[in-house]
């Protein structure tokens, strides 16, 4: 029983010193030997903050999107990505940010949970901006966006859940959202 705690304990150190390597080179990817390893202790790389949403993720704000997983290693840092800039009012901390969302994780694309219902718009997420009542890869992601806009953010696990297991999602994942600003009010 104790070889079995202290063999569980060396592995969580292990993968928490493999999550700390985020930035390192691409020698420090995993390796074919590796590849039984759970997706979450994939090195991460560096990317810009901004990029080019994924191909196949819908412009249509009335379509609920789908992500694509993806085998490249995770970033170490948050991304953002618009597929359409909303010409609305903008979600600034003090207001209240209604979002339709999408959340699935990075390496599979499988979704853990969703606003939508059936496929169709569902009720929206109300979220007070700036206070701190979602996880901050989220509440950074909607900061800034504007009514009418879909955007995709990939939230490394320092940003999400961290490594705790919360439900569905394993400690030490990274997650991708698809944010549809719905609503800002005051």
């Amino acid at each position: 029983m104790f070889r079995r705690t202290a063999s569980r304990a060396l592995l969580a150190v292990a993968m928490s010193v493999s999550l700390a390597a985020c930035g390192g080179s691409d020698d420090d990817a995993e390796s074919p030997a590796d590849s039984t390893a759970a997706p979450t202790t994939q090195a991460c790389e560096e990317r810009p903050a901004t990029a080019e949403p994924a191909p196949g993720v819908s412009a249509d704000l009335a379509v609920k999107p789908e992500v694509p997983g993806s085998d490249a290693p995770p970033p170490c840092g948050l991304v953002i990505s618009d597929v359409v800039v909303g010409t609305g009012a903008e979600a600034v901390a003090g207001t209240t940010a209604a979002v339709q969302y999408v959340g699935t994780f990075y390496e599979t694309g499988e979704e853990f949970d969703a606003s939508w219902s059936g496929g169709a718009p569902g009720r929206p997420l109300p979220v007070p901006v700036g206070q701190g009542m979602v996880i901050p890869g989220f509440e950074q992601a909607i900061t800034g966006m504007q009514v009418g806009g879909r955007r995709i953010v990939t939230i490394p696990s320092e940003l999400g859940y961290g490594d705790q297991d919360r439900g569905p999602i394993p400690g030490g994942s990274t997650l991708v959202f698809v944010l549809d600003l719905v609503e800002v009010s005051p």
